[in-house]
């Protein structure tokens, strides 16, 4: 009997979901990715060697793995041809047969990477700190129901129907409403029939692909991108992404049923870090924020943004667990902290002269949260490339408890390196 693993951010992503999903992609046979776009990145290191995936499953960097792209996914195809080409120039992704596409799967077009740049300037200071990839206006089309599918791209009438009533719009739009120039329905037309010729092989109904596969007991593992604390319904609204990136869209963004779903594997950095605007209650915008981020390579993997570093969010995480379900939390970076002779975990919040333990879903009152504090010593030595948790200093064996007993979670991986070697494996969810 196969079983199905979901892996999801416990934090405002960029938690080290790539590497995780690496490690376990050697006990899967297939890797789903079910929602996000190109605005999402996993890096990771073979060899030496750095990968920066921004659409297809880290599970690519493993030969002879199934790797699908679902529907709750929104696909820019000259962004996945781009990723497929530098894949194959690195050795990997050599047989076209290890990729699926949904058909089901909505396409990023030109002109919502148009709408989302436009926008994010017209809000001026209220901005929310998009990436520009066009993929909330993507979202935006599906929701309306006037998106283009993946599917669509393989009947040119139909796409050419759909893409036609869309200009019509958006052109609109961008001409009346932000005095930007619109775009002429040939010359899109005839690039997304160029992008038809190269992935037609590769879509298809990955649904029914999956539910085959879990009858043949296959072990499958289910990637999100972001984190929870960005999930459209559950995150710091609006300073959100625009998906649900928490572990119930593994089962809408891929076509299961989620009682197929056995496990539920949560990533969080030993430290927290941000991306983008919207509160952030343990945010360091100090010396001591500015070492982390040098000492993490805390810079956005899509935009090379600084990201904003803080310290560990207990009651952040907590939500995360409650939210998702967790099974199980994965802690990455422990080795950033190698060198601090003090480490902070926030316990709780202060709003309003009262402690509260349980994370606001409110942004205005999260941005008015004061953290309250833990202070535990730094262990001042290595852990990098420690592979057996008896082999820590005392001390970061002391600090992964605290977590433990904080998040009311067990930690059943420990990274302490970018290398996929470099983790300290305490339950495999696989076996």
């Amino acid at each position: 009997m196969g079983k199905n693993i979901v892996v999801v951010g416990a934090q405002w992503g960029d938690e080290g979901k790539g590497k995780i999903v690496d490690i376990l992609s050697d006990y899967a046979d297939i890797i789903v990715r079910f929602q996000g776009g190109n605005n999402a990145g996993h890096t990771v290191v073979v060899d030496g060697e750095k990968f920066i995936l921004h659409l297809i499953p880290s599970g690519i960097l493993h030969r002879g793995k199934k790797c699908i792209i679902g529907n709750g996914v929104v696909v820019d195809p000259e962004v996945l041809l781009q990723e497929i080409q530098t894949l194959r120039s690195k050795g990997q992704f050599q047989s076209g047969e290890d990729l699926l596409i949904s058909a089901d799967a909505h396409l990023i077009m030109p002109y919502h990477k148009k709408l989302d740049a436009v926008r994010e300037r017209f809000r001026g200071k209220n901005k929310i700190g998009t990436t520009g990839r066009g993929i909330g206006p993507a979202y935006e089309d599906k929701v309306a129901r006037c998106g283009i599918r993946c599917g669509d791209l393989l009947t040119e009438d139909v796409f050419r129907e759909k893409l036609k009533n869309n200009l019509l719009e958006k052109n609109h739009l961008l001409k009346n409403m932000y005095h930007e120039q619109g775009f002429e329905m040939h010359d899109v037309y005839h690039q997304y029939m160029t992008f038809a010729e190269k992935i037609a092989g590769y879509i298809t109904d990955t649904g029914l692909y999956l539910d085959a596969a879990m009858k043949r007991g296959k072990n499958i593992l289910f990637e999100g991108a972001q984190g929870t604390l960005l999930d459209v319904d559950h995150g710091t609204y609006p300073f959100v992404t625009s998906s649900n990136t928490a572990a119930g869209e593994a089962a809408t963004g891929s076509g299961i049923g989620p009682t197929k779903l056995d496990r539920v594997i949560g990533i969080s950095k030993a430290y927290t870090t941000r991306v983008g605007e919207g509160p952030f209650p343990t945010e360091l915008k100090n010396e001591e924020g500015e070492r982390l981020r040098e000492q993490g390579g805390e810079y956005g993997a899509t935009t090379g943004r600084p990201r904003r570093c803080g310290w560990f969010d207990a009651v952040a995480v907590r939500y995360a667990a409650r939210v998702n379900g967790l099974d199980g939390l994965v802690l990455t970076k422990l080795d950033v902290l190698d060198n601090l002779d003090k480490i902070m975990i926030c316990t709780g919040y202060r709003y309003n002269n009262t402690v509260i333990k349980d994370f606001p879903s409110d942004s205005d009152i999260l941005k008015n949260c004061v953290p309250v504090y833990e202070i535990m010593d730094g262990w001042q030595q290595s852990t990098a490339s420690i592979t057996e948790l008896d082999k820590l200093p005392k001390k970061a064996y002391a600090y992964i408890k605290r977590l433990e007993e904080l998040t009311e979670m067990s930690i059943i991986i420990v990274s302490v390196g970018a290398g996929r070697k470099e983790a300290i494996m305490l339950e495999n969810p696989f076996l």
